[in-house]
């Protein structure tokens, strides 16, 4: 098999460079023969690169083979895995000592490069099989099983090559041609891909070139990991690709020009953000991002009414201070490294890149792309400002995030979660859609208009490998589908959050009864609220409606149940184990005619 021969390989050089720096130079057979010359044990910097080369190699072929001979995911303890990363441990140990790589020390660097190793790899294997729970392959037939099996080897063959191409012109100190030869094994794995899965975006959403894509940009990734100067090559990851950093304790806008970042606001203007690492002394790994909310236009009338409101432009945004993204020295999320990203394609974060043209209007759909561009230009940040900082560097796996948003900010928390535990790699990341539950009302509604938009807006290659069909852009149902995924660590969870009146989100949804939509609230609270890793906090004014509640002092210091929304969220990432849902019963059944009571028990 392809992986075993990379296996092999990589275990060989990696045999050969460590008995290079063991030897002494010295034929013990030969004793009339003089001394022959010292090779130079090899240095730290030339290690590493090979030694992560190697674990991904072996990593990426255990992974393939607990799917192929055994039929399922491998576990976290998988021998395969342990052997490939105790051998990273033991070349990386034997090469470094404090301080070569970094100024780390020698075990923060090998945890650096193991979580690299493990986590690229993972992606890899998540993005094949259908997330870590490896949704897609039990009911794959014998078919689509091969096809998958020959995407996961190309990819893994792919990386190998391009690490190969990549380590040999750092070392050489010349990179003139590491561009065209590593966009040359591009093109061969795509196409290698394609002929034995044509139909690959019916099994896992993506493309081949989609798929192949993602796995140069986890290369990149790795290669930004380990090695301190990648000078002469053109990653798209890590802190070669921050042009500038912005100043701790102030908000900045960082402007994404399309060229370099593939993100577009709908009147055609560049995409923008706003960042504010954490104040000094603060630390910059503790990160909360926010996603703006406006409204959704789907139909040509809605659309050319919102042209000259500003909500298809980002630059002209200002980032939000209030609730849980607020200064206040109660919100235990003050000084937390924010990130503000604006809304401006008016398609819920979900547009793949796609003009929509109207009778005498055009609108850019880049919503996918806008937030991920927005998300890796933070990401790189904060990893430059903990790179510069010493210590342990950036470590993606220390990070603690909250990844939310407010009405169509919710949506897109709920569509794109799975890019920051699948592809961003940040595991310890909760989710908080505030007012945007995406619920269906039956009849012309979330899921209907997903059968027709998720295509339209050409959003498939953008949701999970494992719910991408009309169904899945309704929340309850996405739930469902992400719950075998979440709680790998104890932060990984969907903290849903809405007040149970709320004509703005009713309205978005297309429920035209107010009764009919808190009814449809409290069944999917119902429906939903025992999943793994799916969490409810309900707030209950029943007079006045209430549209988004967590920026909201009133609701965020409130109580529901004996719980303050703030104390809720502080235990979600400080004391994860411990949350529970929160909803009352409040005045409803009589202060709205045709409301019903929860159809479940409540806490």
């Amino acid at each position: 098999m392809i992986a075993i021969t990379i296996r092999q390989l990589g275990s060989a050089l990696l045999i050969a460079l460590l008995a290079t720096a063991c030897s002494d130079g010295n034929n013990n057979n030969d004793k009339t023969a003089g001394p022959e010359p010292v090779e130079p044990a090899p240095t730290c910097a030339e290690v590493m690169p090979q030694a992560v080369q190697t674990c991904v190699a072996d990593v990426n072929a255990a992974a393939g083979d607990c799917y192929f001979d055994g039929g399922r995911a491998c576990s976290a303890d998988d021998p395969g895995f342990t052997t490939a990363l105790n051998a990273l441990s033991e070349a990386v140990e034997g090469a470094c000592q404090d301080g070569d790589f970094m100024g780390m020390t020698t075990e923060a660097a090998v945890g650096r490069l193991s979580n690299a190793c493990q986590s690229q790899s993972d992606a890899l294997s998540w993005r094949t099989f259908g997330g870590p729970q490896g949704a897609v392959w039990p009911d794959a037939d014998a078919g689509a099983r091969d096809c998958l099996q020959i995407a996961q080897q190309t990819a893994a063959q792919f990386t190998d090559d391009s690490l190969t191409i990549i380590n040999e012109c750092l070392a050489s100190g010349d990179c003139s041609n590491a561009a065209g030869a590593r966009e040359a094994a591009l093109r061969e794995a795509t196409a290698a891909v394609a002929e034995a899965c044509p139909d690959l975006a019916s099994l896992i959403a993506v493309k081949p070139e989609t798929y192949i894509q993602r796995t140069a940009d986890q290369i990149d990734c790795l290669t930004a990991s380990a090695n301190v100067d990648t000078t002469g090559l053109e990653l798209s990851c890590g802190p070669s690709f921050v042009e500038s950093l912005p100043p701790r304790g102030e908000w900045t806008q960082i402007i994404l020009p399309e060229e370099k970042w593939g993100s577009r606001c709908g009147d055609g203007t560049d995409y923008a953000i706003q960042i504010k690492p954490a104040p000094a002394g603060e630390p910059l790994d503790r990160v909360l991002i926010a996603l703006q909310g406006g409204g959704v236009c789907i139909f040509e009338e809605d659309c050319r009414n919102r042209l000259d409101s500003g909500l298809f432009n980002a630059q002209d945004d200002q980032p939000l201070e209030l609730g849980i993204a607020s200064n206040d020295p109660d919100n235990p999320f003050a000084n937390w490294t924010k990130v503000y990203l604006p809304y401006c394609d008016q398609a819920v974060f979900t547009g793949g890149g796609i003009v929509e043209k109207f009778s005498d209007f055009e609108v850019n759909r880049f919503g996918s792309l806008n937030l991920r561009a927005g998300v890796r230009a933070a990401r790189d940040i904060v990893w430059s400002m903990l790179d510069a900082e010493g210590g342990s560097g950036y470590r993606p796996d220390q990070i603690v995030a909250l990844f939310g948003g407010f009405s169509a900010g919710a949506y897109g928390a709920i569509y794109n979660y799975h890019f920051m535990l699948d592809e961003i790699l940040w595991p310890r990341t909760a989710a908080f859609p505030d007012a945007g539950g995406a619920l269906d009302n039956g009849g012309i509604g979330v899921r209907t208009l997903g059968d027709v938009k998720i295509p339209q807006w050409a959003v498939t290659e953008y949701l999970p490998p494992y719910c991408f069909t009309g169904e899945c852009a309704v929340g309850p149902e996405l739930y469902k589908a992400m719950s075998p995924r979440l709680k790998q660590v104890p932060e990984q969870q969907m903290l849903v959050l809405s007040n149970q009146k709320d004509q703005t989100q009713q309205g978005d949804a297309f429920f035209s009864d107010e009764a009919q939509w808190i009814n449809a609230m409290r069944k999917a609270y119902c429906d939903t609220k025992d999943l793994n890793g799916i969490q409810w906090y309900l707030t209950s004014d029943s007079v006045n409606s209430v549209h988004v509640v967590s920026i909201q002092d009133a609701f965020y210091y409130g109580e529901v149940a004996g719980e303050r929304m703030v104390d809720w969220f502080s235990r979600a990432v400080n004391d994860p184990d411990s949350i529970s849902d929160f909803a009352e019963e409040g005045n409803f059944v009589s202060d709205i005619p045709g409301s019903l009571p929860f159809p479940c028990e409540l806490p």
